[in-house]
């Protein structure tokens, strides 16, 4: 039972700044990409950034330069700090896991992909 619990959304003025967490509970053996996704109601959701084992990132052209995404593998926590945020940033912001394995009771190797953490509303506005 892996489960993301997000934290960090709120209300913020233009050009201030949130940092966004996500822990991920749960036993498993090895997280691979992790990102975070943001959605405005009537749009898709969309990719903001990924963050892979490797240490590989990724981000929408729309947050490069204000926004970074990092991954501590020991507390099993993602995080987005976002900086001179804007108010087309609004929205809300959800954890995902792409891909992670654990083993089972009969010792076999498994791996799960897409799982979503509950979504974060992040507000900026003056």
């Amino acid at each position: 039972q892996v489960q993301l619990v997000e934290s960090g959304g709120g209300l913020v003025e233009p050009g201030g700044s949130l940092r966004l967490s996500c822990a991920v509970s749960g036993s498993l053996f090895r997280l691979y990409t992790m990102g975070w996704y943001r959605q405005v109601p009537g749009k898709a959701r969309e990719l903001v950034a990924t963050a892979a084992l490797g240490g590989g990132t990724n981000y929408a052209d729309s947050v490069k330069g204000r926004f970074t995404i990092s991954r501590d593998d020991v507390k099993r926590t993602l995080y987005l700090q976002m900086n001179s945020l804007k108010p087309e940033d609004t929205a809300v912001y959800y954890c995902k896991i792409e891909k992670f394995t654990y083993y089972d009771l009969e010792g076999v190797l498994r791996t799960i992909v897409d799982v979503w953490g509950q979504g974060t509303l992040v507000a900026v506005s003056s």
